[in-house]
Formats: C-alpha cells, structure tokens, sequence
C-alpha cells in the first residue's frame, strides 16, 4: 500500500483514501467534496482524522494510512497502514451491535455509544497493510 500523498482523494471504484502517519507535522485538508458531502481530514505522524460534514468518519492514535474506505448503511470497511499499532475509532449508527474482523479474524461484536463512536485496536506494527471491516450484526 502506498501513502497517500495528496492526503486526501477519491478512487476509481468510489473509496476514499487519505492519511499520512509519515508526516512529522500536521497537515490537513478542508472543503473536499464527495458524495454531496464535504470532508476533512487531519493527518500526521501521531494522529490521523477524516470528518464528514463535522462528523466523525474515522480518527487513529497515532497516525495511519488509509486506503479504500468504504461506508454503507450497515458499516465500513478499509485497509489501514501504521508504523505502531493503532487505536482506531470510527463513528457509526449509535447503540448498534456490529461485528468487526481484522485481517479476516473476527474481533468479536462491539456495541457503539449512544454517540455511535466504536473503537477497536489494530496490529499494525511490521505488519504492512491490514484490512479492517466493521458490519451490522
């Protein structure tokens, strides 16, 4: 997987990818448009975030790499890349059962907060890419 250097931009089959966890200082984008909505990311070595018209898509400690976002009706998935394992925290429908898999493995059922936030830590540390999906139970 490669950084994304632009940091934030659409791809061909309708994903999105954006972050740099390479970055030493923080860098972002405002005001890009997708899908009728306007996005924001906020990327760096130590924290990487995407906003969706002022809500939260997706936000890692410390900072990650992110290709090939998808979100549905019934949750997400993507492939993210790191330098140290990351605690990845993403906003979904609020007090919803979801089942997350990671690299394939389920990571069990999760239940989101009444603010629809979930959170889940992922191994990424010598691990290059890892694919993550979060889905409806």
């Amino acid at each position: 997987m490669s950084i994304v250097k632009d940091l934030l931009h659409s791809e061909s089959d309708g994903s999105l990818s954006f972050g740099n966890h390479e970055l030493p200082a923080k860098e972002k984008v405002e005001d890009f448009r997708f899908n009728g909505k306007s996005l924001k990311v906020k990327t760096f070595k130590d924290i990487t975030k995407l906003e969706s018209d002022g809500e939260l898509v997706y936000e890692s400690v410390p900072g990650t790499s992110v290709n090939n976002l998808v979100v549905t009706d019934n949750g997400m998935r993507f492939r993210v890349e790191g330098a140290n394992d990351a605690q990845i925290t993403v906003g979904l429908k609020p007090d919803t059962e979801y089942e997350v898999l990671v690299s394939g493995s389920d990571a069990g059922r999760m239940k989101t907060n009444l603010g629809g936030k979930l959170s889940v830590s992922v191994e990424l540390e010598g691990c290059g890419t890892v694919d993550v999906e979060v889905r409806e139970a």
